[in-house]
């Protein structure tokens, strides 16, 4: 008998042919965006932003296609460059998945800063009330990934530890007592850059007046603290692209988030405008 439970979970909630139905990865996106609507709501609601109901469902519709778009062009950039040379085309095959959230993160402030500039609202209070909201698409991100059994972790014999049978890295046919046991990494993920990182982030929006006095800082700590915990993660995650100074992409890239990050924090506040 298997030491280890065996990951069988089908991608799709509800199948119509053998590439068409309603995926979990599909359904995670629309709760993620109608979750981070939802806390924009509340927040209009109890006079702690700066956008009316209207204005926050016109928002979102620049997010979700910031998050859609740069997550699609980051992927393609930052991970599968080779890839993007060869077959131009695959960018738009989006069935065959694909998204980075370093790149879904600068699809999400060019959105923002071009709908402040279009609305003429300061980019860097609005740039807030959009972090503290971030980590709620990035949970339900990293459960479809689990449930997708993509981007496994790396080998271990922990107790919990998941055998991935149809996962990028198991070669197809290979019997299941061959296939070795890997960290759940893309839940340990949903737990850190997901619910760790939007319960820190909700606690400083509601308990503290720093979005009042710091612009732009609470935006700050987001990115730092995406930045550490999607390092430590990567310490469990199997690397889905050639390393990069000797690291993952994941933790090589999160390095320029944490450097944006200390920009923002270490401002003084007679220095941060409102724009």
């Amino acid at each position: 008998m298997l030491a280890f439970w065996v990951h069988n979970f089908s991608p799709f909630l509800v199948k119509f042919s053998d590439n068409l139905g309603i995926r979990y990865y599909g359904l995670a996106y629309i709760l993620g965006f109608v979750g981070a609507w939802t806390l924009l709501r509340v927040y209009q609601q109890k006079g702690r932003s700066l956008l009316s109901a209207d204005a926050v469902a016109d928002l979102m519709t620049y997010l979700v296609l910031g998050v859609l778009v740069g997550g699609r062009a980051g992927y393609f950039f930052l991970y599968q460059l080779d890839t993007l040379g060869r077959d131009p085309l695959a960018v738009f095959r989006v069935w065959e998945g694909g998204m980075a959230s370093h790149g879904g993160f600068a699809g999400v402030f060019i959105a923002t800063w071009w709908w402040a500039r279009r609305h003429q609202l300061p980019f860097r209070p609005l740039s807030d009330l959009i972090a503290t909201v971030v980590p709620v698409g990035l949970f339900f991100g990293r459960v479809a990934n689990f449930i997708n059994g993509e981007l496994p972790g790396k080998m271990t014999n922990v107790p919990w530890a998941v055998i991935f049978p149809h996962s990028e890295l198991v070669t197809p046919g290979t019997p299941l007592h061959l296939i070795p046991a890997r960290h759940p990494s893309q839940l340990y993920e949903a737990a850190l850059e997901g619910a760790l990182l939007l319960a820190f982030m909700q606690w400083r929006f509601w308990r503290t007046n720093v979005a009042q006095t710091r612009p732009g800082r609470l935006a700050g700590e987001f990115l730092i603290g995406y930045a550490l915990v999607r390092v430590l993660g990567e310490q469990f995650r199997e690397p889905d692209a050639p390393l990069m100074a000797g690291v993952s992409r994941g933790t090589f890239y999160s390095v320029f988030l944490i450097a944006a990050g200390l920009v923002l924090v270490l401002r003084r506040p007679s220095e941060t405008p409102s724009a």
